[in-house]
């Protein structure tokens, strides 16, 4: 779906012969009587909250207002131009029973709007996001006219006006390719959220975040505290009885079944006709664990486990939810890509046990959640058209007396859904390209990455050993990896171990190089 960018005329172009006429009625025009909220000669201020294509010319506006005394008022109006949401206005009552209205600057007037996209500060390509402000049909062209505030980028907070063969729904998060300077894509979604959202809830959940080392530690060695009641240790012990040995995910099923305890798909279970109860894997036990602990709480109000995944912010006590957002305030700035990094969290000056639990199982939700936020901001449109589908998520494993979280990234990368591409290619040409990558530090080996891609049973990896001795150990015993490949019938193309950390970034070397093998 294309849309044009119109030459836009700007809405605040001229501040004062809009404020007269928005005096006289002619811009803005408020439908409630407030004679109950204002005496004559008293004023309102406030700002737009929406605005949207009415009839013919006209748009219909919905105003918050606050009065000098502080009373509250939602009202309706109609406006013969586009108000952009914050727009502010000032009601003032006037002895003929009429309302005196003026327009003040928007939010967005210190940014100048466009007339057309500078390629320069926004090249051909790149993704833009935006809020939709307000939608017109427009009769004698057959087109929805649209004003857009731009979320991201060096323009952020300039608006767009555009032209789309269909409407557009007020307040929805838009995103689109630049294809030129006065020409949009509008990129396919799928029905998941929006990338801005998610960037945003990701980077809120990323500075909530510890590491589940952290807990588990401390549910390890609950011992026999007082304020921990024999209810809340036999979840605890449940949870860790739950975690599967690292000799489990040496076969296909025990990963399968620990991949689905991980907790990545709680909400799509939840949301199945059968998902009335909460699933048992990792995420819900934490939430569970959460919901025992708030009743035990100063100010506590009873939490029922069963909502327990539906709204966990909003159930925490003040402290807590105070305690959250210090973490977030004072954490270090979100990480990207894969694996996440280790996040130990320390008691505050008097907190008590109980709290200090809380705190630590908020914080490995938040964690899952991470994960669960990241695939989604990794799914989607590659740069070359290629469809990406990512699951990212941590397993805690038992490796004798201690538990080691595996982090793991799987990427899968199909061909566009488009019928002509693909009755031009082979079904071998249409299989999927999968990437696999795994993180976790393991005692005495130390901390270790791997990375391998499977492409119609040819296989390639590279392995990363931060500690020269593992890395000289794992180089070693390279051969003997390769034979148990090709004994399970697969094509080894490339097997490497290096020592430190695989280069980050969204185009690294090694990708580049594996795409060109398997090309």
């Amino acid at each position: 779906m294309t849309s044009d960018i119109t030459g836009l005329s700007s809405q605040l172009s001229s501040v004062g012969a809009l404020r007269a006429a928005a005096s006289s009625g002619d811009v803005l025009k408020v439908l409630t009587p407030l004679t109950s909220l204002l005496d004559i000669g008293d004023s309102a201020s406030g700002q737009v909250l929406s605005s949207k294509g009415g009839t013919g010319q006209t748009f219909q506006v919905v105003l918050s207002l606050v009065t000098s005394s502080g009373e509250q008022a939602t009202v309706q109006a109609t406006s013969k131009q586009p108000l952009p949401q914050g727009t502010q206005v000032t009601v003032t009552q006037l002895a003929s029973g009429n309302l005196a209205v003026t327009v003040q600057q928007a939010k967005s007037s210190s940014v100048g709007t466009l007339t057309q996209l500078d390629t320069q500060q926004l090249p051909v390509g790149t993704l833009v996001q935006g809020k939709v402000i307000s939608s017109q049909l427009q009769p004698q062209l057959g087109t929805y006219r649209s004003l857009v505030t731009l979320m991201n980028t060096a323009m952020a907070g300039s608006i767009l006006e555009i032209d789309s063969p269909g409407p557009l729904r007020l307040g929805s998060l838009l995103s689109a390719q630049v294809q030129g300077s006065q020409s949009l894509a509008f990129v396919p979604l799928s029905g998941r959220l929006e990338q801005l959202a998610v960037n945003q809830h990701l980077q809120t959940q990323q500075s909530r975040q510890g590491s589940l080392e952290g807990l588990l530690a401390t549910l390890q060695n609950l011992g026999d505290s007082r304020e921990v009641g024999d209810d809340l240790r036999a979840s605890a012990n449940r949870l860790l009885a739950s975690l599967p040995d690292i000799r489990q995910l040496t076969d296909a099923r025990g990963v399968a079944q620990a991949l689905n305890a991980s907790g990545l798909f709680l909400e799509a279970q939840l949301a199945t006709p059968q998902g009335g109860a909460l699933p048992d894997d990792l995420k819900s036990s934490l939430l569970r664990l959460v919901a025992q602990i708030l009743p035990n709480l100063p100010g506590s109000a009873p939490f029922n486990p069963a909502d327990a995944a539906k709204a966990l912010a909003n159930v925490l006590p003040g402290y807590v939810r105070s305690a959250l957002g210090t973490l977030g305030q004072v954490g270090e700035k979100p990480a990207n890509g894969f694996p996440l990094p280790a996040r130990l969290l320390g008691s505050f000056d008097g907190e008590n046990d109980l709290e200090h639990l809380l705190r630590l199982a908020s914080a490995a939700v938040s964690r899952l959640q991470s994960h669960q936020l990241s695939s989604l901001e990794q799914s989607g449109m590659s740069d070359d058209g290629k469809i990406l589908t990512t699951w990212q998520l941590e397993i805690p494993m038992r490796n004798q007396q201690d538990i080691v979280p595996l982090q793991v990234r799987v990427q899968r990368e199909d061909e566009p859904d488009e019928p002509r591409q693909q009755a031009e290619q082979t079904p071998e040409q249409r299989d999927p390209l999968w990437r696999v990558e795994l993180a976790f530090d393991l005692d005495p080996l130390g901390p270790l990455q791997i990375q391998a891609q499977l492409l119609r049973g040819s296989l390639s990896g590279q392995l990363w050993a931060q500690w020269p001795a593992t890395a000289q150990l794992i180089d070693s015993q390279l051969g003997s990896l390769r034979e148990r490949l090709l004994a399970q019938g697969l094509a080894v193309t490339d097997l490497q171990c290096h020592q430190g950390t695989p280069p980050q970034g969204p185009r690294t070397q090694l990708e580049q190089r594996w795409v060109d093998e398997t090309a």
